[in-house]
């Protein structure tokens, strides 16, 4: 299949950021825009590459599950690193810089790992359409001098999925990931509890059939979103959902639409 130019472009561009480096320790979570990216490093760079998992409360086990299932499909080295952001009291106070010190505790794990094996350079996921968002965790970001060869290149949402459908790459139609601490409100401290409840919700609503969902804990009720091509099933379903949720803790619970962050801010900007 012949490439466009464009695209042809910024994937070569992609490889030549990567071809100088001696080695490169990538942030790692199993989602579409990381295993690109790991991907692309490890075809360059071989054994000199490393994705690493960051485990912790926050990451369901099922992401966990499948980014072990996509790094073994990549070929790729892989490990995991346990990292400790929940003790931190700014990261559960969760004042809207929440992003900032969990990327911060994943960039120190992630760098004292990388020195104890020569590995001088990291890498994280980041692409162009990123910027259309608010992500203190980029700040995190730039302090530990981590690379962002995704969005250096050019790749936004459509190229990371071109790149993984064509590289027979699993996840290229995988819905958006976050961690399970983003389904907590600005303002309500993250918990280990918390974080916990909102697994078991969302793997009870996925055991339904439904694809793409978050629950968004709101105390005794939860926000339940879902693809919007999904909720005509969804509200089919709501005695089961339902229940479903109730076994997880929440007594109700309202049914919208998913919108992903960069979607909402458009939808601010025009409504201003």
């Amino acid at each position: 299949m012949q490439l466009d130019p464009t695209y042809a472009e910024r994937r070569a561009r992609l490889f030549e950021l990567l071809r100088p480096l001696e080695g490169l320790a990538v942030a790692f979570s199993g989602g579409v825009d990381s295993s690109v990216l790991l991907h692309a490093v490890h075809t360059v760079l071989g054994e000199r590459a490393v994705g690493l998992i960051a485990d912790s409360p926050s990451l369901p086990r099922r992401e966990l599950r499948a980014a072990h299932a996509t790094a073994r499909a990549i070929g790729a080295r892989f490990e995991v690193l346990a990292t400790r952001e929940g003790e931190d009291e700014r990261y559960r106070a969760n004042a809207g810089d929440r992003c900032y010190f969990c990327k911060t505790a994943l960039f120190e794990a992630m760098a004292a790992w990388a020195a104890g094996r020569g590995l001088a350079a990291l890498a994280f996921g980041e692409i162009v359409d990123d910027a259309l968002d608010d992500r203190p965790g980029a700040r995190a970001a730039r302090e530990f001098r981590v690379l962002a060869p995704l969005a250096e290149a050019g790749f936004g949402k459509a190229d990371v999925r071109r790149y993984a459908r064509e590289a027979g790459l699993s996840v290229w139609d995988r819905p958006a990931s976050a961690c399970l601490a983003s389904r907590i409100p600005v303002g309500t401290r993250v918990s280990a509890e918390r974080l916990a409840r909102v697994e078991a919700a969302e793997d009870a609503v996925l055991r339904l059939g439904l694809r793409q969902v978050r629950v968004r804990d709101h105390g005794r009720g939860a926000r339940l979103e879902v693809g919007a091509d999904e909720l005509p099933r969804a509200r089919r379903l709501a005695a089961e959902i339902a229940a479903a949720l109730g076994e997880a803790g929440f007594a109700r619970y309202e049914l919208a639409a998913y919108r992903a962050p960069a979607q909402r801010l458009a939808t601010r900007e025009t409504e201003g």
